[in-house]
């Protein structure tokens, strides 16, 4: 079964309807009833402190679609506006996010990018495709907790056809560890009863500057169904998961990439020597996604998703042992030029980072601890209960860097 469906199928079992503020319960033929029809209640003031019911539909259906505008503001306003959905009657929500952490993007933060299930259009238009079927009632809530009134904006595409006994539920939850303990994996999703399947998840990372050249290579890994100590899926480094390599920077694609790039301009150079990668600032904010939808993660009764916080870290010349003392190393130990890894590392060095390096050098991976937040995608076959919001953790520490400007409304 594939995500989507054919383009050519005219199926008309199918009864598609459309929810808005011009047809808020999304009846047959009600829609624009206001101002005879001339796009007279497009929009609403939604005040601080306010929730509003975005949708209260009676199943069985699917949700194909759903589009806000973005909430123009500093990261703490915009962070402060969040969602949350229930599933057939339950007290309890089964999605539980910040609203632009549920369209793809961490921190508070816009930023323009195309995914093949989410996308934010000139960095000011949310859309997201995720399929969401549900059985007997589908109700979508959403709060402005920031403090100041918005101007909201809103669509949602949905179906009401039968739910297919295979298919799952969406369950959304947002975890947030500030700052991660060291040598203490980040948990990105757990706690959720299959059968069920990890459709995937967009992390962010505030960086801790502490000295180090790079800090993504942790690896992600899957312990689903049984496994307690070691994992059955296990990645190489933060870069890797995401498809790129020797490093990230800001890109998107069809199934993973990095929308969310915050780093001073010093931070940008490019140059391959070991004394400019050592001068080098790591960025502030970054933020990826990844969907497994051709690779999927399908588990029966239990997953547990995490990331390791591991950096890399070096140093030349009659300093480098110092680094030694000041970090915790990790994986195969320090390289240096008496080392059979540090032997190995300069065989495949290009010849002007080698000449940088000389005769004195440390280098290796190293623990780290960082400021980590995830949106995690879960389908289970049977509507379950995700931790609650808190806002007061998903808006700490994300206030604008000197060397940022806010997007401010009109």
């Amino acid at each position: 079964m594939t995500v989507f469906d054919s383009a050519a199928l005219i199926d008309t079992t199918l009864d598609c309807r459309s929810i808005s503020f011009e047809n808020p319960h999304g009846e047959r033929g009600a829609g624009g009833t206001a101002a005879a029809g001339r796009k007279g209640s497009p929009d609403r003031l939604i005040r601080p402190g306010e929730k509003l019911v975005l949708a209260d539909i009676r199943g069985p259906g699917r949700i194909r679609h759903i589009w806000m505008n973005a909430p123009l503001g500093a990261p703490e306003q915009m962070r402060a506006i969040w969602m949350e959905a229930y599933y057939d009657d339950a007290s309890s929500p089964s999605i539980s996010v910040p609203c632009l952490d549920f369209f793809g993007l961490p921190h508070g933060r816009l930023a323009a990018y195309d995914s093949a299930l989410t996308s934010v259009h000139e960095g000011r238009g949310l859309n997201a495709y995720f399929p969401m079927p549900f059985q007997k009632r589908f109700r979508l809530e959403l709060t402005n907790s920031g403090g100041r009134a918005i101007d909201f904006y809103y669509q949602i595409d949905y179906t009401l056809e039968p739910m297919n006994p295979l298919e799952g539920y969406l369950h959304v939850l947002f975890n947030r560890e500030n700052p991660t303990k060291l040598k203490r994996d980040f948990v990105i999703a757990s706690n959720l009863r299959g059968p069920g399947r990890f459709l995937g998840s967009a992390v962010g990372i505030r960086v801790l500057q502490d000295g180090m050249l790079w800090y993504g290579e942790g690896e992600f890994k899957v312990y689903r169904d049984g496994d307690d100590i070691l994992p059955t899926t296990c990645g190489t480094g933060l870069e890797d998961y995401v498809g790129s390599a020797w490093g990230m920077r800001q890109h998107t694609s069809f199934y993973s990439g990095v929308p969310v790039y915050v780093a001073a301009q010093e931070a940008s150079n490019s140059s391959h020597s070991i004394q400019a990668a050592l001068k080098a600032r790591m960025p502030d904010f970054v933020s990826f996604y990844r969907w497994h939808l051709a690779d999927p993660i399908v588990f029966r009764e239990s997953l547990r998703a995490t990331i390791q916080q591991i950096g890399a870290v070096a140093d030349i010349g009659p300093t480098a042992g110092t680094i030694q003392r000041k970090y915790t190393v990790a994986g195969r130990g320090w390289a240096t030029s008496a080392t059979e890894a540090g032997k190995q590392m300069l065989e495949w060095m290009d010849p002007e980072m080698r000449r940088g390096v000389g005769t004195e050098f440390v280098m290796g991976i190293a623990e780290r601890s960082d400021d980590y937040c995830a949106a995690a995608f879960v389908y289970c076959r049977e509507p379950q209960a995700v931790p609650r919001l808190s806002i007061s953790a998903a808006t700490a520490d994300i206030a604008l860097r000197p060397y940022e400007t806010v997007i401010a409304p009109f």
